[in-house]
């Protein structure tokens, strides 16, 4: 009755709670991949509770059994190595590349492969044991190595998680974790023995169970939107492979050790109590707060200081000095200051231009966001005045007492000084371990780290100050350009204007006017075209397109001079606009380099690569020009122009994944050839 329970409810939440996460609408790929691991699961426990209950049908039920279990392994795979990932695929390790693609042959064998060619039981009704052939212990032996790599790829994501993450994604660690480890007990036992022991089917129900109320009450502690950011050599580190290593020998050992008990050795019940009593001291060992008593008895008891003040300072400047961007650096002092104090929680406000009022930059497990300070504020005001971290555990000043700072668990506030102003405070809260008692050298490492830390935000500072104004110096002297183009086409709607005043009745005049009017409105349009924000890699819309098609349609907007088009239809992916763009301003210099009398011809064909070249026959581009200020923007050889034309042609296909190549020689012409990636 006990294993019917738990098969039943095994199934049943192994089927509802992913369900139920995609109604919610969570719709990250680890979650479509966990419903697909969690599926597979409930087919399995399904197939074989039939295959027991119904054991003269056992080989249909098993053969469904067969695939699921095939498919469960590679889903397994696929899932460690997408979960809480911050690349997710793009920083997986290529054997693993190579691993996932021949994991899916398993599943092509379950599927052709009849299951009597995996196992047999001459008296499945009395044994419920099924004895291994040959082809069947290599598919097991196959499920059970993708599900230890499975097990390495989790063991690497939380060891590659920061504390405050690690927290939040640890129960579906420790529950994926111990469904992948008794999966792995189940399939070793079978080939240590050459038999599958369906009397163990109850241990991997509880397992489920398990795994299942785990993830569950993870997701809803916020677990699902953690990213973690891994390094390729992690995989390699792991000690799942030691365990793995002393979990086989001491199964062998049990093994020998069984047969002076006999076989009436309830082994499934000491499974049961095994796996439950290993969940707890997975939990205990992942537990932050039995981390952080271990860290401090080690340190009053071993060591003169209680911080290594060396090692924590080169830690704190290489998590800063790795970040890649602004808010990296400041949740990379969040988290430093964390993970050194033993903190759950933490906020960092910076002061705005004027420094009037203090804005929250940056939180780690703290709803601050919409929250401010004021200069004026007597927080802001005690901080400028001592310029020391301010214990507001103490109770000694009613400032601080406020029922915000308690309702969030503040506990310190670390000013962040430079040049003897306040530039912004840290904020630490939620004490992991609440015994923790914090003294002068806690005090003075906070310090210590502020200096860094101020010294990080002043150097962040003074970068987006310097790109900011180099981009007003890049907008002056593009509005110096613009300003002049505007003007003489202006000068010319004058011109026009003011002669109409005496000609205007005049249809020859009238014709002209117009073929004027129009050419300078074309004029405006392509200064504008050059203007165009270029678009990232992922603001493309990509297409597949007939580059031979878009090569004569852009072709038709030039009116000035003939152009000779030839060559193949090739296809290409590609954003149609913007790179209509690209070779309209191509053929457009290379007219102008002929002085509107050609030759300029196109050529589109493919060689490894689709490409598209221009060609003409004009005065070329000086040596010199070509090798360092050709493609640099405000660059050019014209005598009027913007010098950004060749730039964003540059941009836009480079963001194709592609490249722009130029060849020239003086008096002779130029011609410029875009490669363009495969559809």
């Amino acid at each position: 009755m006990l294993a019917t329970f738990l098969t039943i409810t095994a199934i049943i939440l192994a089927l509802a709670w992913p369900l139920g996460a995609l109604f919610r609408k969570e719709r990250s790929l680890a979650t479509h991949v966990l419903f697909v691991v969690l599926l597979c699961t409930a087919i399995l426990e399904t197939a074989d509770f039939c295959a027991h209950y119904f054991p003269e049908n056992m080989y249909p039920w098993k053969q469904i059994a067969v695939i699921a279990e095939s498919c469960l392994a590679p889903a397994w795979l696929f899932y460690t190595l997408v979960f809480s990932r911050e690349r997710e695929l793009s920083a997986v390790p290529l054997a693993q590349k190579i691993i996932f693609p021949l994991s899916l042959t398993l599943i092509v064998v379950a599927i052709f492969l009849p299951v009597r060619s995996f196992f047999y039981s001459p008296d499945f009704n009395v044994e419920q044991m099924l004895f291994l052939t040959t082809t069947g212990f290599y598919f097991y032996l196959g499920i059970m190595v993708t599900l230890v790599i499975a097990l390495i790829n989790l063991e690497a994501t939380l060891t590659g998680a920061s504390s405050v993450s690690r927290w939040k994604i640890r129960l579906e660690v420790v529950g994926s974790g111990g469904l992948l480890a008794i999966l792995i007990f189940y399939y070793s036992q079978g080939l240590l023995y050459r038999t599958l022991d369906m009397h163990l089917v109850p241990v991997r129900s509880l397992a489920i169970i398990v795994a299942v109320v785990l993830i569950a009450y993870s997701h809803m502690r916020g677990g699902a939107g953690v990213r973690v950011v891994l390094s390729r050599q992690m995989a390699y580190h792991s000690f799942v492979l030691l365990a793995i290593g002393i979990y086989l020998i001491f199964i062998g050992l049990m093994g020998e050790g069984l047969q002076y008990f006999g076989e009436s050795f309830p082994r499934s019940a000491l499974v049961m109590v095994s796996f439950l009593a290993a969940i707890g001291l997975f939990l205990f060992i992942l537990s932050d707060k039995a981390k952080r008593k271990l860290i401090l008895f080690l340190t009053r008891n071993f060591y003169k200081n209680k911080h290594d003040y060396r090692s924590q300072w080169l830690e704190f400047t290489e998590r800063i000095s790795s970040a890649h961007s602004n808010k990296e650096v400041l949740m990379a002092i969040l988290s430093a200051y964390c993970d050194t104090f033993g903190m759950g929680s933490a906020a960092l406000f910076l002061c705005d231009g004027e420094r009037q009022r203090y804005f929250h930059a940056a939180s780690m497990e703290l709803d601050v966001a919409a929250v401010s300070f004021s200069a004026g504020t007597p927080l802001v005001g005690k901080l400028m005045e001592q310029r020391k971290v301010i214990n507001l555990t103490d109770g000694n000043d009613a400032v601080y007492q406020e029922g915000w700072f308690q309702s969030l668990g503040i506990c310190f506030l670390i000013p962040l000084v430079s040049n003897n102003l306040l530039d912004g405070f840290i904020m630490l809260g939620t004490r992991i371990n609440l015994d923790e008692r914090y003294n002068y050298e806690d005090y003075d490492l906070m310090q210590t780290l502020a200096q860094q830390a101020s010294s990080a935000l002043l150097n962040m500072r003074l970068t987006d100050e310097l790109a900011l104004a180099k981009e007003m110096e890049a907008l002056g002297r593009i509005a110096t350009f613009i300003i002049h183009d505007l003007k003489n086409l202006v000068y010319t709607i004058s011109l026009t204007l003011d002669n109409a005043r005496t000609y205007i009745s005049d249809a020859e005049f009238q014709q002209d006017m117009l073929e004027t009017l129009g050419n300078t409105v074309s004029k405006m349009n392509m200064l504008i075209s050059r203007l165009n924000t270029i678009p990232d890699k992922k603001g493309l819309s990509r297409e597949k397109t007939d580059l031979m098609l878009l090569v004569k349609e852009t072709a038709l907007l030039v009116k000035r001079c003939e152009i000779t088009i030839f060559g193949l239809s090739v296809m290409a992916t590609l954003d149609r606009q913007e790179i209509q763009k690209v070779f309209l301003n191509l053929i457009l210099n290379a007219v102008e380099a002929t002085d509107g009398k050609g030759p300029v011809s196109v050529e589109v064909g493919c060689k490894e690569l689709p490409y598209v070249k221009v060609i003409d026959g004009g005065c070329g581009i000086p040596e010199e020009f070509m090798q360092r200020q050709l493609f640099t923007p405000f660059q050019t050889t014209k005598k009027s122009g913007l010098g950004i034309g060749l730039y964003q042609c540059k941009q836009i296909v480079e963001s194709h994944h592609g490249r722009i190549e130029v060849t020239s020689r003086a008096g002779k012409g130029t011609a410029f050839t875009v490669w363009l990636p495969l559809p």
